[in-house]
């Protein structure tokens, strides 16, 4: 207790600026959920993809480890349309090692979002276990999905996304899907191995193989706008893919919500989660990158985690690029289902943990104490809840007058301090 109290009292003189809320204004163009049975139908219903599907085809769905908008609705359209050929659906699990690396691990992250055998009316049929489908250009063998590789076809549900440690023409999306998805534990780890600075090139690598070699039938990727909504869906035949997803990608990034504001002292980030994203943290918006091989978001100084997601079950991945967190995060951490992924990534600092502090308020007090070279009375800090929803954030009044003229930023509430409990968490 005695040790306790001398951690706190380093940083019980240092004062927390007054913070105040605004809105981020984005363009917001989407597709309601309403209408997404009816464009995945008329889409699949052009010859060249209706034509791949035939009666009696076992066909393979891919469904991936990523909190994708509308991807229960998604999966369930899409098995429905190769239903309505008459053929069999089934889903498979395609997100590498995630999920524990287990086949029932990955089973229940799909059920968490909703993608059940009842829900989607078709089986799951999870396993790690791959089979050799052939060799890529540099004559290194390319496995994929058990399931997957002996179905009649496979269909690839999925999302594209930037990256967020490498960049390249094919990042988060079909390609990535194919080499890293369906090639399960061992997919990813090959991949891995070669670190992320060769990631831009064997990604399409293993996916052309994957394409050459695998019953690929065509694409339904989903692009969402800064608001985590759909705002586009397209569909990709097996011939199209190398050509056509680098401009979506590019579509992606253009979507791509971020910090109105360049720079700050401390970036405090309210929850991190798998559900926000792979890295627990987008460092596209945290600039948290765990690989000096993409670049992006804003240049914090030191980022300030306070807790974990309920819906990420003790997964901390990326806790260890923050300064700071707090012992109601620690306690949190499911170490088991944090060390897999990091693991197959070949990337340990997202596991590491961060000095840890008793409250919210300890924590965002060390990190602006241990800040270098800023004015400490007026701090700059930026709030924001997680790295998926920053339309409402939060800004310390050293950005007052620079928030009152960008057109960008709506101011929602006057500078006022901080609401701390008698503990010192936030309210």
């Amino acid at each position: 207790m005695r040790d306790r109290q001398l951690v706190a009292d380093l940083v019980s003189d240092i004062a927390l600026p007054k913070m105040f809320k605004v809105k981020q204004v984005f363009p917001r163009p989407r597709i309601e959920p309403e209408e997404i049975p009816d464009i995945i139908r008329k889409l699949l219903s052009q010859k060249k993809f209706a034509d791949k599907v035939q009666p009696g085809m076992r066909i393979a769905i891919t469904a991936g480890s990523r909190g994708i908008a509308n991807v229960a609705l998604t999966t369930k359209c899409i098995a429905d349309f190769v239903k309505y050929r008459g053929a069999r659906p089934f889903i498979v699990p395609a997100m590498g090692s995630h999920g524990g690396a287990t086949a029932e691990g990955q089973k229940a992250v799909l059920e968490s979002y909703g993608i059940t055998e009842e829900a989607m009316g078709c089986p799951i049929l999870s396993s790690m276990e791959v089979k050799k489908i052939g060799v890529n250009e540099e004559g290194m063998d390319v496995f994929i999905d058990k399931y997957a590789a002996e179905a009649d076809g496979i269909i690839l549900g999925c999302r594209i996304k930037p990256h967020t440690a490498f960049r390249g023409p094919y990042e988060s999306g079909i390609m990535k899907m194919m080499a890293i998805g369906l090639g399960k534990q061992h997919g990813a780890e090959v991949c891995h191995e070669a670190g992320f600075k060769n990631m831009a090139k064997y990604v399409p690598m293993f996916g052309r193989a994957i394409i050459k070699n695998a019953p690929i039938l065509f694409a339904v990727p989903t692009i969402e706008n800064a608001f985590d909504e759909t705002c586009k869906i397209v569909a990709v035949s097996a011939e199209e893919i190398a050509e056509k997803e680098p401009p979506l990608l590019q579509e992606a990034f253009d979507n791509m919500p971020r910090i109105l504001v360049d720079e700050c002292d401390v970036l405090v980030v309210d929850q991190i989660g798998k559900n926000f994203s792979g890295d627990g943290m987008d460092p596209n918006i945290t600039g948290t990158f765990c690989t000096p091989y993409a670049t992006g978001g804003i240049k914090a100084q030191r980022v300030c985690v306070l807790d974990l997601s309920p819906e990420t079950h003790g997964n901390g991945i990326g806790l260890g690029y923050s300064s700071a967190t707090t012992k109601r995060a620690f306690e949190k951490l499911d170490l088991a289902s944090m060390y897999p992924n990091a693991i197959t990534c070949t990337v340990l600092g997202g596991v590491r943990i961060p000095i840890i502090m008793e409250s919210d308020r300890e924590a965002i007090q060390v990190c602006v104490r241990t800040c270098n070279e800023i004015d400490k009375k007026h701090a700059r800090i930026v709030r924001i809840p997680n790295s998926l929803h920053i339309e409402h954030i939060m800004l310390s009044e050293a950005y007052y007058e620079e928030a009152k003229k960008n057109p960008d930023l709506i101011i929602e509430s006057e500078p006022e301090y901080l609401p701390f409990d008698p503990d010192g968490n936030l309210w």
